[in-house]
């Protein structure tokens, strides 16, 4: 290959190299953008529980961090109960009935008027309701 034809050659792979990394610097700027307003995006959601026999209710409240949320408790609740609170970015909505028996036991996770999770029985006696935040997807 004549020597003009190389530099031409190398000039071009070295104008296609910078415009692909300004591509990939503009993708990644973006990604941390979302990644930022994921982590503080505030959003809300209502937690209900039904059933009988609930001793209590621990429910994540808004404070805290996604990985170490603040877990507030209601003692005694009136059932049916219902609570909205506002979370922040990732963390997870998670509200857990503790009751005597799982007969008739429910929790629920209302994000936007629709459910976002729900449990009844055994399940929400084991487990409660755990969703993934929903400002992430």
């Amino acid at each position: 290959m004549k020597r003009t034809a190389r530099t031409a050659v190398s000039a071009l792979v070295v104008a296609g190299l910078a415009l692909g990394l300004g591509a990939c610097s503009e993708a990644a700027e973006k990604a941390v953008d979302q990644v930022d307003k994921s982590v503080t995006e505030p959003y809300e959601v209502t937690y209900e529980v039904g059933g009988k026999g609930v001793e209590s209710i621990e429910y994540h409240a808004g404070d805290g961090t996604a990985m170490a949320p603040k877990v507030e408790s209601e003692k005694k609740p009136t059932l049916p109960w219902k609570k909205t609170v506002k979370l922040h970015g990732i963390m997870p909505p998670a509200v857990m009935p503790m009751a005597l028996s799982p007969a008739g036991l429910t929790c629920k996770i209302i994000y936007q008027g629709k459910v976002i999770k729900e449990a009844e029985g055994e399940k929400a006696m084991a487990g409660g309701c755990v969703a993934v935040s929903p400002v992430v997807g």
